[in-house]
């Protein structure tokens, strides 16, 4: 730039000194010689000079503009691999710590069991012991009897009394050698309970280790998908252009689906993943895809949002109702089971707000899939802190894992635990993915995706 610019200068200066700056010099004229009349306009050639310098200049800021544009998308590129690189060290944070909790409970319960063994320990040992003064007792009453009977004629005593005493001599050795096993048995399991009580101490070293060199800014629960600005930054011109949603974008000539900054119904700002694939853009809520992502959440994190954009996400209740609050919007479910086939089926839908627990409505439109949840139209949602369902004796949402328009729960819930491998009992298939029409089999799924778009985005 600043090379570009110092011939433009040197331009402009030898055209401003006799032509523009007004300082015209007095001719001299020279004997004999015709009087010569000098322009006060610069001459043709300084003009173009001075036009191909602008065209130079123009064409260096639009080179300029283009790289700088090229390096805000490079940014832009690492911060969202940055910001999955940073979601995936919190998960295994969060799963550490997670562990070491368990493991403390799990160290708490066995301490207990210790405890309980060690008295029962003692109380063995002191049956022991009474039971060990009885058999010498026993022992000493024998000898005696043994050595009255030598002096006795053996006349005196019947062949009865003898086998009596033979009998009460091989309870007794028998009674001692009883004893001999418990007392092993005993001391065996307390080497064991040492045994784990030196693990568990290990574990705990290690995890509090963990613990603490982990960054100050991690925390135990997953990042929710935070707004795209503060609301004190809406008054930007910029700001105030952002679109409504997704669909707005598409009609704006984006094509390229991603992650973008909408403004729904002139509420605060936020990011949202954009579906272009269709002829219409479309603003994903829901995705479920490989498990990455628990969606066995409190009513706190469905408000808000959870997940991350590249993977499994859910983009919180406030933003739903904020789309939806723009009237005429059409809920969108597209599924895929795990024999690779797809399906799809349409409602229109509003959501209440949060004075209504979120209450949704639903009118069936069209899809080639079963219609299961026309009846949870007037369902509030539920999580697992949060009881909203029909269900007099349930929690459907603590049952069945996940948070759900749950009428008196039902087979369909598309936030339920993400099965690798189809389960085979029939009460935890119920806690999984599944879209279950009434009077028919389920379809356990592998995939699913929830967007929203306005009526008329998909008739131009």
């Amino acid at each position: 730039m600043r090379t570009i610019l110092i011939p433009v200068l040197f331009v402009l200066s030898a055209t401003c000194v006799p032509a523009l700056c007004g300082n015209e010099e007095t001719p001299v004229l020279q004997p004999g010689a015709p009087a010569e009349t000098r322009s006060r306009f610069a001459g043709l050639d300084d003009v173009r000079l001075l036009a191909n310098g602008l065209l130079q200049l123009g064409q260096s800021l639009r080179e300029f503009v283009q790289r700088t544009k090229g390096q805000i998308n490079d940014i832009l590129q690492k911060l969202n691999i940055f910001d999955h690189s940073f979601y995936q060290l919190s998960v295994l944070a969060s799963e550490i710590k997670e562990e070491g909790e368990e493991l403390k409970k799990t160290t708490v319960v066995l301490k207990a069991n210790n405890d309980e063994i060690k008295d029962l320990s003692v109380q063995i040992n002191s049956k022991m012991e009474n039971i060990m003064q009885e058999k010498s007792q026993l022992q000493n009453k024998v000898e005696g009897l043994e050595k009255k009977l030598s002096t006795l004629s053996h006349g005196l005593v019947t062949s009865d009394q003898v086998a009596e005493i033979n009998g009460l001599r091989d309870v007794i050795n028998s009674q001692e050698q009883s004893i001999i096993e418990l007392l092993n048995a005993v001391k065996e399991q307390n080497d064991q309970i040492n045994h784990q009580k030196t693990k568990i101490k290990i574990l705990e070293e290690k995890v509090d280790d963990t613990i603490e060199r982990m960054p100050e800014n991690f925390n135990s629960e997953a990042p929710t998908l935070t707004p795209f600005l503060t609301s004190s930054s809406t008054s930007n011109p910029e700001m105030m252009n952002l679109p409504s949603d997704c669909s707005q974008l598409f009609s704006r000539g984006e094509r390229a689906s991603g992650v973008y900054a909408i403004r729904p119904n002139g509420s605060e700002p936020f990011m949202a993943f954009c579906d272009m694939s269709k002829d219409y853009g479309v603003t994903v809520i829901q995705r479920r895809r490989d498990g990455s992502v628990n969606f066995d959440q409190t009513w706190e994190k469905y408000e808000n949002g959870f997940g991350y954009f590249q993977g499994e996400f859910w983009l919180g209740l406030r933003k739903i109702r904020s789309l939806a609050a723009q009237g005429d919007s059409v809920l969108h479910f597209q599924l895929e089971d795990w024999k690779q086939v797809r399906r799809f089926i349409e409602y229109r839908f509003y959501l209440d707000g949060p004075e209504s627990n979120y209450t949704i409505h639903l009118t069936h439109l069209s899809g080639d899939l079963p219609d299961p949840i026309s009846n949870h139209t007037g369902m509030m949602f539920s999580t697992k802190d949060r009881d909203n369902d029909k269900h007099q004796d349930l929690n459907c949402a603590h049952s069945y894992t996940g948070g759900w328009w749950f009428n008196a729960c039902g087979d369909t819930n598309l936030n339920g635990r993400y099965f690798h491998m189809r389960p085979k009992g029939r009460s935890e298939r119920r806690r999984g993915i599944q879209w279950k029409p009434a009077r028919k089999a389920p379809y356990f799924l592998k995939l699913t995706q929830i967007s929203v778009y306005p009526v008329h985005s998909c008739n131009p």
